[in-house]
């Protein structure tokens, strides 16, 4: 898949699109004329359509909605635009319909995460803001809603995983609640995986990946360098990016996804604008490659291992 943001960018669509891919991921389209752009290309080219939530973008409002938020008025007027989007979403029918989670995000208070992007101060608490009992109280509300509103409107709901603390990855409420509401599933995004991982001594994203890919339905793949700084977000994943360089180390993520989970899907998500047509092709090639490759056997028990 590749996405859109902010607009139906025709130069982006003949550039990313290619023959065989299953659809396109949508999110802050500023017109009208930018959706019913995507639902002819749709119908004219036969891929499927995602939405990343807003499909409008709106000024007045924070892009991911806080369904989670500690104020009351706040969460329900989360729900109420998630409701008045479902319904503009109508004509467009998207097969699945993103929300970044936790939202807020919730903080390890023990990290510095100065070089997590924030757009408000109202997309964050933290963790010593919040009871574990809480977070699975609204989460469970959440899945329920989500869940009734999927069959209401025949759509799947992906949570994409935002900063995460060690409620999500040292315990099992999340997982819980994924097999108890088996219609909604994961987004995990390389490029926030690897920042993560070199920003929290806590977080091991390789380990994350082993937990939670069996229950993702979509990869948001890019890459990003992190040494001293944080630099080249949403880059694309090319085979010469080092992870010795700061780069995230994709081919290993990519081979663990492989083997959890055949099926999930790939967005691209990653700036094409940064390279040459050449080495989007590489690009695509070397990712197609990684997630094809047969897997190697183990050896049998007492057989030769040869080096």
């Amino acid at each position: 898949m590749i996405g859109q943001y902010g607009e139906f960018d025709y130069s982006k669509f003949h550039k990313d699109f290619k023959t065989g891919f299953y659809g396109i991921e949508a999110c802050s389209f500023k017109t009208e004329e930018d959706c019913s752009n995507l639902i002819a290309e749709a119908k004219k080219h036969n891929f499927h359509t995602g939405v990343h939530f807003p499909l409008r973008a709106d000024a007045s409002r924070l892009r991911d909605a806080l369904f989670l938020s500690q104020d009351e008025h706040e969460r329900a007027g989360a729900f109420r635009h998630i409701q008045e989007e479902l319904d503009y979403m109508v004509k467009l029918r998207p097969g699945y319909v993103l929300f970044h989670y936790p939202k807020p995000v919730i903080l390890d208070d023990r990290v510095d995460w100065r070089y997590w992007r924030f757009g408000d101060r109202r997309e964050y608490i933290y963790e010593s803001e919040i009871s574990l009992e809480d977070l699975i109280e609204r989460s469970e509300h959440l899945f329920e809603w989500l869940s009734r509103k999927s069959l209401e409107y025949h759509f799947q709901p992906i949570l994409e995983f935002d900063g995460l603390s060690s409620y999500v990855y040292n315990h099992d409420f999340l997982e819980q609640l994924l097999v108890k509401y088996p219609g909604i599933k994961l987004c995990l995004d390389t490029a926030r995986l690897h920042l993560q991982d070199k920003l929290d001594p806590h977080f091991d994203a390789r380990a994350l990946l082993r937990k939670y890919t069996k229950y993702a339905a979509l990869i948001h793949l890019s890459n990003i360098q992190v040494k001293d700084t944080v630099q080249h977000s949403h880059y694309p994943a090319l085979p010469e990016l080092s992870p010795a360089d700061g780069w995230a180390p994709v081919e290993d993520y990519l081979r663990i996804i492989r083997e959890e989970n055949s099926e999930v899907k790939i967005l691209f998500e990653h700036r094409s604008d940064l390279i040459l047509a050449e080495q989007l092709e590489q690009c695509y090639a070397w990712v197609n490659n990684i997630l094809t490759a047969p897997s190697k056997p183990s050896p049998a028990p007492g057989a030769p291992v040869y080096l």
